[in-house]
């Protein structure tokens, strides 16, 4: 059985650096961050007090009757999505719904309307509970919401590997397509976990980095990948969602392509729950399924969407596995931390990285990597502070994601 060829036909973004695509590609290029001090009851207690809040909130774009049955993380999904679906000229095209497709993950769910939700049934007991709760905190709500907006009666999917968990999402959309199952899929992630929980917890496992929350600190200078001053990830939210279609009814429709979607690679390290493999091995292996995937050369690929969160040893890990992935072409590539901008968005972070790699493709130019100011030597890798140029003719790109579990997802794109 032949496997159709997937194209990316939508894009559509709610983070840290704007409510849309545009502003955020025109940030991103600019080398801005959208990393702030909370000033919020959020942070009151804790010894991080910097995140990286969406530039929008959603409310001031979806019907607020609509958003209050939503979590905030099935929010962002929404707006993401109403931006891609539009962006791929679907408005008032009519599709086979049996045909339509939805994958879209997040790491933790709704944890907004759990927390809150618990503290209603401490303070004001049972029946003060929302009986949405269940509905809205459920982990596959974006997801299933998605599809009830646009009907989609094709498998809908919530994949949950954690900050792997909108990568692995885009994954299964390319399989959907690929197998067969649907024409068009509608595939991302979104993450809404800026909360005293989730926050408290990661700063207690020292993910988080503190630098910024001093007093007089810089929250914009604080998320450095590969940076010898990195000391853990700043938290961001938001989501980024693609529309994919195979080629054939893309340009039966005449639809635009932004890029083709060449192959997606996944592994897992089975090392531990938390730290990546030091040495890379199973996000190498990813990455090398994602090239074998693609049926395409190392020598093709000219720009890397890294994980790279700020973390000293998974920043590391990733520049190993490149070098043993790409030979003697890793060093030619231009590799990016978008991170460095938005903060980490979880299970949203792949898919925001995945839009920025498209736009990256489709525009030839690759976004900075801010706050680099001294780079590890132990990561040999050309890694610009400054957008930089892509070449002309036919080229590939990588966005990598990982997370805890010893999640790996590698998915490469192509010019069209």
């Amino acid at each position: 059985m032949s496997l159709k060829r997937v194209v990316v036909t939508g894009l559509g973004t709610t983070n840290p650096l704007g409510g849309d695509v545009a502003s955020t590609w025109t940030a991103m290029l600019a080398g801005q961050s959208g990393i702030r001090r909370l000033e919020d009851d959020v942070v009151a207690d804790l010894p991080v007090k910097i995140g990286g809040r969406v530039a929008v909130e959603p409310t001031e774009v979806l019907d607020r009757v609509k958003a209050r049955r939503l979590d905030r993380s099935a929010q962002f999904a929404m707006v993401a999505a109403e931006e891609a679906w539009a962006d791929a000229g679907l408005e008032g095209v009519e599709l086979d719904t049996e045909r339509l497709g939805v994958a879209v993950a997040s790491g933790i769910g709704g944890v907004t309307t759990l927390l809150a939700n618990y503290d209603a049934l401490k303070e004001k007991g049972p029946r003060r509970v929302s009986p949405l709760s269940v509905p809205m905190l459920m982990p596959n709500a974006p997801a299933a919401n998605i599809s009830l907006r646009f009907g989609a009666r094709a498998a809908v999917h919530a994949p949950t590997s954690a900050c792997a968990s909108g990568n692995e999402a885009i994954a299964m959309a390319i399989d959907m397509i690929r197998l067969g199952r649907a024409d068009v899929v509608i595939a991302g992630g979104t993450e809404a976990a800026i909360h005293p929980l989730p926050m408290a917890a990661f700063a207690q496992m020292m993910a988080l980095s503190k630098t910024g929350s001093e007093e007089g600190g810089d929250p914009t200078a604080t998320s450095r990948p590969w940076d010898t001053a990195r000391d853990g990830f700043v938290l961001g939210e938001g989501s980024g969602i693609l529309v994919l279609e195979s080629e054939e009814h893309a340009r039966a429709r005449g639809a635009r392509i932004h890029a083709v979607v060449l192959g997606a690679g996944i592994s897992n390290d089975a090392h531990d729950i938390a730290q990546p493999d030091p040495e890379g091995r199973g996000g190498t292996r990813a990455i090398a399924a994602a090239i074998r995937n693609g049926e395409f050369s190392p020598n093709d690929v000219v720009h890397v969407n890294a994980h790279a969160t700020s973390t000293p040893q998974g920043d590391v890990a990733e520049g190993l596995m490149l070098h043993a992935t790409l030979g003697a072409q890793a060093g030619n590539v231009v590799v990016t931390s978008t991170k460095s901008m938005t903060g980490h968005l979880l299970g949203g972070a792949g898919a925001l990285e995945a839009v920025a790699t498209v736009l990256a493709i489709r525009d030839r130019v690759s976004p900075p990597t801010i706050n680099l100011d001294n780079q590890d030597p132990a990561v040999e890798l050309d890694i610009p502070t400054k957008a930089r140029d892509l070449p002309a003719g036919d080229i590939a790109a990588l966005n990598n994601s990982f997370g805890f579990g010893g999640a790996n997802v590698a998915v490469a794109f192509g010019s069209n």
